[in-house]
């Protein structure tokens, strides 16, 4: 397959101490497909600039010294993308690897959306984890139901309420007008908030079946009722809640996706206090975050919260 290198694309690489195969993976597999990189690491244990240098890729290397979260440091890797005169940026996480035509997939079906006079809010990947069956489908909430929707052909463009921010092929013009991403969320739900909140500005997002891409999501899915749940440590189960729950209590977001949206937490919240272990700790940090989220504590967790 022929890989093409999209001049109007700047991929922006968030790591934080990853595994250095994987990433170099990736660096193989995106470099060639845009027209420059940005990697900003959030505080890894490594110094990565001089192992990046090695790599011979055209990239930026921004250094933020400590874990800031995922929204500052997609920020800043936008902020560089403007300086270089991107029209488009690619956002990335470490642990993906797109297919070697993704990004031209994902730009063509950009460019085709915004020539039929639609506000392009992002559109994304079908991608899959190699450790489920089937690939995770697109996320649409119509009326109370939550509508998982596959990809009915190759070429199908799915409308979607959100996507996962790897992978998400987004215009700068579009980041001006919506903003950036939240940074007091530091983890979690930074994508979903940034959909959301494109949507009511009236901006549309689309999953693109033909753009394909690795990507695994959480730690080991557990399976239940024939379906894989993605489970994270009691950690990252505190920000998911606790900015679930934040989401909810801005005026701006639609009810019906409060109210889908909560049940599904909820069902989260007896999922993960019965079936992952440790039960106590997952519990009582899910807990803590609904506090903090109704409280309005948010940013990073500190050992005193």
């Amino acid at each position: 397959m022929q890989i093409e290198r999209q001049p109007e694309v700047s991929g922006i690489i968030v790591t934080y101490n990853p595994d250095l195969a994987g990433l170099k993976r990736l660096l193989m597999a995106v470099g060639p497909q845009v027209d420059h990189l940005v990697v900003v690491d959030n505080g890894s244990k490594t110094d990565l600039g001089p192992w990046l240098t090695q790599q011979g890729f055209k990239t930026t290397f921004v250094a933020l010294g400590e874990n800031y979260g995922i929204a500052k440091a997609q920020n800043a890797g936008i902020d560089r993308a403007r300086s270089n005169g991107s029209g488009y940026v690619l956002l990335l996480d470490q642990d993906s690897t797109p297919a070697p035509d993704m990004v031209a997939m994902l730009l063509s079906a950009a460019k085709a959306q915004i020539a039929t006079g639609v506000r392009l809010g992002c559109v994304g990947p079908r991608y899959e984890d190699s450790r489920q069956k089937n690939p995770p489908p697109f996320i649409r909430i119509k009326g109370l139901r939550l509508e998982r929707q596959t990809c009915t052909s190759e070429d199908s463009v799915v409308d979607v309420d959100y996507l996962i921010a790897s992978g998400s092929l987004i215009p700068l013009a579009t980041i001006d007008a919506v903003g950036g991403m939240q940074e007091e969320l530091f983890i979690d739900y930074v994508d979903i908030e940034w959909g959301l909140r494109a949507q009511h500005k009236g901006y549309q997002s689309f999953g693109v079946c033909a753009a394909r891409m690795q990507h695994d999501l959480g730690d080991n899915p557990a399976l239940f009722r024939g379906r894989y749940i993605p489970v994270h440590s009691p950690l990252r189960h505190y920000y998911h809640f606790r900015n679930a729950v934040w989401l909810y209590r801005q005026p701006w977001l639609r009810s019906n996706w409060k109210a889908v949206d909560a049940v599904r937490l909820l069902r989260k919240f007896v999922f993960y206090s019965l079936m992952t272990v440790p039960r106590i700790q997952h519990a009582k940090m899910m807990m803590l975050g609904i506090f903090h989220g109704l409280v309005g504590k948010m940013g990073k967790k500190t050992g005193n919260d």
